[in-house]
């Protein structure tokens, strides 16, 4: 009896990447099919250009043992249990406090989280060798429910075009959900809080400026047909969508890196799927210019949105 018992426990094992993952074929997105292997497989499918982006990120998890039509959790802090393959960095909290946050160095990493049943990576805007230095800027567009996503859309290229004429490109990705992340890479040279403060200038002004279709406050009364400028991804401990993560939503989407010509043609931010992935990384990588851009956040620049790092 016990060696058949063991014999069933091997057949419910899969090694992917290194990593044994238990209850490989276990269902987590039922209309879609997709198993516990399914997710580990994508991540190996998009691993060279999803590791460039997460890799030595401090990594908030959505973890969804019996998948997401059940309950999920949020993890930002190292429990027990988890695989030597992710990582632990202890750091000094806003209050003070020492904790052990989370990060992955490589492929084995990721696979180790969904072990854990992680079905979304969150990242941070720096990475542990400088952590009080981002070297991203990140916008979230979440729109009002009653918004098309041609609004969503163009409210991208405005800040787009606004942020480019002070000195700042930038990419976009659709993040599975309602919204669009803008994007801009940036060299490590300034701190959190003039990112902050730069982040909350830029929504601030177009708020005022255009009441009518912007919000720069996390309010859900206030956004009745208004699409927020949500600036809060940028200050420490904050997080914001990985990359190629899958998010724990109906139809499994995938939070997709695209290019500004892509968007134009895009009808929604959830159009991307784990069956689009192996087609997308035959194509050329639609972040691949940023790898040459070297751009930061200037005194100058903080001077010219009104921006005061000094104000918290």
């Amino acid at each position: 009896m016990r060696r058949q018992e063991a014999d069933m426990q091997r057949e419910q094992r899969e090694t992917i990447a290194g990593i044994s993952l238990s209850h490989p074929d276990k269902v987590l997105f039922e209309t879609q099919g997709l198993t516990k292997a399914d997710i580990a497989r994508h991540y190996l499918r998009v691993a060279d250009r999803m590791l460039p982006g997460i890799k030595n990120r401090l990594v908030s998890l959505v973890r969804c043992p019996d998948g997401p039509s059940q309950q999920c959790f949020f993890q930002k802090h190292a429990g027990r249990g988890f695989p030597e393959a992710v990582k632990r960095q202890e750091i000094i909290e806003k209050d003070g406090d020492k904790a052990e946050y989370l990060y992955v160095t490589d492929l084995k990493g990721i696979i180790a989280g969904v072990q854990m049943n992680t079905l979304e990576f969150h990242i941070w805007g720096s990475r542990i060798d400088a952590l009080e230095q981002p070297d991203r800027l990140v916008f979230d567009l979440d729109p009002d429910e009653g918004l098309g996503f041609a609004d969503v859309r163009q409210a991208c290229f405005d800040l787009r075009d606004r942020l480019e004429d002070i000195g700042l490109r930038t990419l976009p990705l659709v993040t599975g959900g309602k919204g669009v992340h803008v994007v801009a890479p940036l060299s490590r040279r300034a701190e959190w809080p003039a990112v902050k403060a730069f982040a909350r200038a830029i929504a601030k002004r177009i708020g005022e400026e255009e009441p009518e279709r912007f919000l720069a406050e996390a309010s859900k009364a206030k956004r009745k047909g208004r699409i927020f400028i949500d600036w809060l991804r940028n200050e420490r401990g904050a997080t914001a969508i990985a990359p190629y993560s899958t998010r724990a939503r109906p139809g499994a989407p995938i939070a997709t890196p695209i290019s500004w010509a892509e968007l134009e043609k895009l009808d929604a931010a959830n159009s991307f799927r784990i069956h689009d992935m192996e087609a997308r990384m035959q194509e050329p990588d639609p972040w691949a210019e940023a790898n040459g851009w070297r751009q930061a956040i200037t005194k100058s620049m903080l001077q010219e949105v009104g921006a005061d790092p000094a104000s918290g």
